[in-house]
């Protein structure tokens, strides 16, 4: 008998640390290709990588070429990175492009990343989110619609066509080392704004635990929609404290003042939408994924704050 075929992964958003983290969990036991939007990146001689717009004609060719079993698709750009008709470009009308390749292609596996800032920061939130809540970010937010919309296309494919085994993640805030996220970005600063008045609880998960979930649900051909997060969380002013930041703290009102001191603290890429999540807590139930996937996240609060008390970026 011959060798048995690996299987052929396509991982999207290869420039991200967390991409290339699920990509050296996997490299061993598949055959990968990486795509970017943004930049073209080495993972080494045995991984073909390739910068690309999904919506141009070179990309089906990867998939005529490749003959990918899978799909776990990572590549959801922010919104502090390019314009937002750029972004909407790439983020939906590229997913879309995507899912349409996937199905043409035979495509038996795809993982979409997708984020918890779906169900919007509002003051009447639930103490605890669950899968089934609306996904109120869109009416909030211009900034958000196109996190919304891939989402519901996603979601339209998962149901159109089964066999394609779509899984959607939403993810509270992922952290760790080369993580280049806003919530990030703050956690590693000497001083970081917080919003007077306001302290509101929040989640992390830590860049490797992110990895192995992602792997995890792309081997357990489970569909549906899961949020994944610990089952810890604190209050946001006490994680600036343990990751030895000052807070600033600055008024919510009017919008103008909290831009302007953003500005001076040279965050001037910080997503405005992002305001209302200093405000009010978004406390998402990780419990059907930890459930349905056997996932443990294995980095507590602790060892990430450590990661940023000891790792300071001065402003």
């Amino acid at each position: 008998m011959g060798e048995q075929r690996r299987p052929h992964i396509l991982v999207t958003g290869a420039a991200g640390a967390l991409a290339q983290q699920v990509i050296d969990r996997l490299r061993d036991s598949c055959d990968l290709v990486a795509v970017d939007f943004r930049e073209q990146v080495y993972l080494g001689d045995d991984i073909p990588s390739y910068c690309i717009d999904f919506n141009k004609r070179s990309f089906e060719d990867l998939f005529r070429r490749y003959k990918f079993d899978g799909v776990i698709h990572l590549g959801r750009i922010m919104s502090s990175q390019l314009t937002r008709m750029r972004r909407y470009n790439a983020n939906v009308l590229g997913t879309q492009k995507l899912l349409d390749l996937s199905h043409k292609y035979g495509i038996k596996r795809i993982v979409v990343l997708s984020t918890f800032h779906v169900y919007g920061a509002v003051a009447y939130n639930p103490a605890l989110i669950d899968e089934e809540a609306p996904l109120k970010s869109a009416g909030l937010s211009a900034d958000l619609i196109d996190s919304v919309e891939l989402e519901n296309l996603a979601n339209i494919y998962l149901w159109r066509y089964p066999d394609l085994n779509i899984t959607i993640l939403r993810p509270c805030n992922i952290v760790g080392p080369g993580v280049r996220n806003s919530i990030s970005t703050l956690l590693g600063m000497e001083r970081a704004p917080v919003l007077a008045g306001f302290s509101p609880i929040m989640q992390f998960i830590h860049i490797d635990d992110m990895a192995d979930a992602i792997v995890l649900a792309y081997n357990k051909p489970q569909r549906g929609v899961f949020n994944v997060a610990p089952e810890d969380w604190v209050a946001y002013q006490h994680a600036l404290k343990l990751c030895g930041c000052r807070p600033i703290p600055i008024p919510s009102v009017p919008p103008l003042l909290p831009k302007m001191i953003l500005g001076t603290l040279k965050l001037r890429s910080f997503p405005s939408y992002l305001m209302a999540f200093f405000k009010y807590p978004v406390v998402i139930d990780g419990r059907a994924f930890a459930r349905e996937f056997g996932f443990t996240p294995r980095r507590p609060l602790k060892e990430i704050f450590r990661f940023y008390r000891e790792n300071k970026k001065p402003v």
